[in-house]
């Protein structure tokens, strides 16, 4: 059958008839589950996708055993990589879906795999469930997920799409993470295939971006659109749609008539400024882009890839941001612009760490070079979106969205500093131990330290995540269960762990406190885990000379080769985009940390 598809509207449908769904970016398809236990991944074009996702099929096979009363059975949804919870990675979909070679891809499910996002349940033992209400659908849907015992969130093979009240709470969520956009759907309506109906509306997250027209191809209509990079140009793709036909004809006659002609295509020189709407920019082209405006009142110099990097960023509009082309890392040349769109990139993964901890923050505002301070205690012109706790001066700082973030990053702050416990509780929610080799050149004790570590916790089956300290260093996380530990009985786990590191290899590695006692020995710093002691957060910048990052690390990447200077805030972005974020169920495996050996050890 062919698949219902959502009409687009720039306008959400609102009312208690209706329900939210978010709109991932993939292939859309049906999961089709026979009672033979054959399975097939048919897209909306009628493609068999089986052979390109056998993740997808080998998790059905697992579950199979417990499912057979509810097959054959039939899931309407996208076929997705996921980046975080609300935005699917596109290019990434886009590259598996090319792929014809079995060992290429069964390589590319085992390092990435990807998530049959289920929104909708047409059939289940056999039963047609397309007439019925969405509603009703949506919750057989939930239904079979408990009886199959799936995870009701996205990150299993099979996700589960929630369904939203409130599209308000929804698009904020979807903002956030830049996710693609909403789906709006009808409570009351039946499975129509295509768009025979007025029940699903999409509404696209669109990024505004701003360049100016540079030709006119009359043989399709498309305007190229360009920004200067320096005194050269740079393209950023084409476009035609969404000016009116007056609009439109104004500009067209104006290349046909003034423009260089060379064949179908007419050229001037940077002078029509225009306002744009994308879903983002993939392999040099934008995506289902239209016109917004024409901008007389931008002028063409205006038009940056500076410019337009912000404007992909998709910045908050609570927040004046200013000086975005001074330099805050002069030696590699990353300005305060560069460092606004890594934090609004990387803030979906950084957030986490940060909610409901009392935040310290080392401010740069003239940059690496210029003068810096500590700030732990909420400025009085801090906007009331920043929340607090205490009272007066000794306010506590608390960032705990993309507003609050985007704020301090825009006062310069570098560094995100948070204790090991929320900031209601006395107990810790996390073990660190800090790596500090006495230099960089000696980074290679820092992994032999933490490879020990690993090996000894692995030993105790407690679950643990490493990072880089974004400087010289590597720091190893033990999330746990909150209330599990005092800070007392960590002290004395860190210590027998740092003893036994220390003893391993007494002239790489120190427990010594003083520096001027070390003798050019790593320091496994136990002690600086302690009540409201502070540790860089995952994801923040340092204050260096090079902006590197306090970088999450796959345990298999520490190895002779890596280097604390790899990561800066040039490709973490990138990286945490292409690989995944090493730290996304680190919550999730704090609340299960099974803590048993730990406790025998320390009593």
């Amino acid at each position: 059958m062919d698949v219902m598809k959502p009409i687009a509207t720039k306008d959400i449908p609102k009312g208690k008839e209706w329900l939210y769904e978010v709109k991932y970016d993939g292939f859309r398809c049906v999961l089709h589950w026979e009672k033979n236990g054959d399975i097939k991944l048919i897209s909306k074009n009628k493609k068999d996708l089986t052979p390109q996702f056998p993740e997808i099929v080998s998790f059905c096979k697992e579950k199979e055993a417990s499912l057979k009363k509810l097959l054959p059975l039939k899931l309407d949804g996208e076929l997705v990589i996921l980046n975080n919870p609300y935005q699917s990675n596109f290019s990434s979909i886009q590259k598996r879906g090319r792929l014809k070679n079995k060992d290429s891809i069964q390589k590319a499910a085992s390092r990435r795999p990807a998530t049959l996002l289920a929104f909708d349940l047409l059939e289940v033992s056999g039963l047609d469930l397309s007439q019925r209400p969405y509603e009703v659908r949506k919750n057989e849907l939930h239904s079979f997920f408990q009886k199959g015992d799936f995870q009701i969130d996205v990150w299993d093979r099979i996700g589960y799409v929630e369904a939203f009240q409130d599209p308000k709470e929804l698009w904020k969520l979807i903002f956030d993470h830049k996710g693609e956009g909403m789906i709006a759907k009808s409570k009351k309506s039946t499975y129509r295939a295509g768009k025979t109906h007025q029940d699903w509306y999409k509404i696209k997250n669109w990024r505004l971006i701003h360049g100016f027209l540079t030709e006119y191809d009359s043989k399709n209509d498309y305007f190229s659109v360009q920004v200067y990079q320096g005194e050269n140009l740079y393209s950023v793709g084409k476009c035609k749609h969404g000016l009116s036909d007056t609009d439109f004809d104004t500009v067209r006659k104006l290349f046909v008539a003034n423009g260089d002609k060379q064949g179908t295509n007419f050229k001037l020189p940077p002078a029509v400024s225009c306002a744009i709407h994308t879903l983002d920019i993939y392999q040099g082209e934008l995506r289902e882009p239209e016109f917004s405006r024409i901008a007389p009142d931008i002028k063409p110099e205006e038009c940056t890839i500076e410019r337009l990097e912000l404007d992909l960023a998709m910045l908050p509009k609570s927040i004046d941001f200013a000086n975005t082309d001074k330099y805050y890392w002069p030696d590699v040349h990353f300005t305060k612009g560069n460092f606004l769109r890594y934090m609004r990139e990387i803030s979906p993964y950084m957030l986490p760490f940060l909610e409901n901890r009392a935040l310290t923050t080392i401010r740069c505002p003239d940059g690496v070079h210029g003068e810096s301070f500590f700030q732990k205690h909420l400025p009085a012109y801090a906007p009331d979106f920043i929340k607090g706790v205490g009272k007066g001066d000794e306010k506590l700082m608390i960032c705990d969205s993309l507003d609050s973030l985007m704020w301090f990053a825009n006062h310069g702050a570098l560094e995100f500093h948070v204790p090991f416990q929320n900031i209601t509780s006395k107990h810790p929610k996390e073990i660190v131990f800090d790596l500090d080799p006495p230099n960089k050149d000696e980074f290679a004790w820092a992994i032999k330290a933490g490879l020990i570590i690993k090996q000894l916790l692995d030993d105790l089956q407690l679950i643990s995540f490493v990072k880089t300290s974004g400087n010289k260093g590597l720091q190893v996380h033990i999330p746990i269960p909150e209330g599990s530990m005092t800070y007392e009985d960590t002290g004395v786990f860190t210590q027998a762990i740092a003893y036994t590191v220390e003893g391993q290899q007494p002239e790489l590695f120190t427990t010594e406190r003083m520096k001027n006692k070390r003798n050019g020995r790593l320091y496994i710093d136990y002690v600086q885990h302690g009540k409201d002691k502070t540790l860089i957060a995952p994801y923040s910048t340092r204050k260096t000379l090079d902006g590197t990052v306090a970088t999450p690390l796959y345990w298999e990447e520490i190895t002779e080769q890596l280097r604390p200077e790899m990561f800066t805030i040039e490709n973490v972005v990138d990286r945490v985009q292409t690989s995944g974020c090493p730290f996304r169920n680190f919550f999730q495996i704090g609340e299960k940390q099974n803590m048993d050996l730990v406790k025998k050890l320390i009593h």
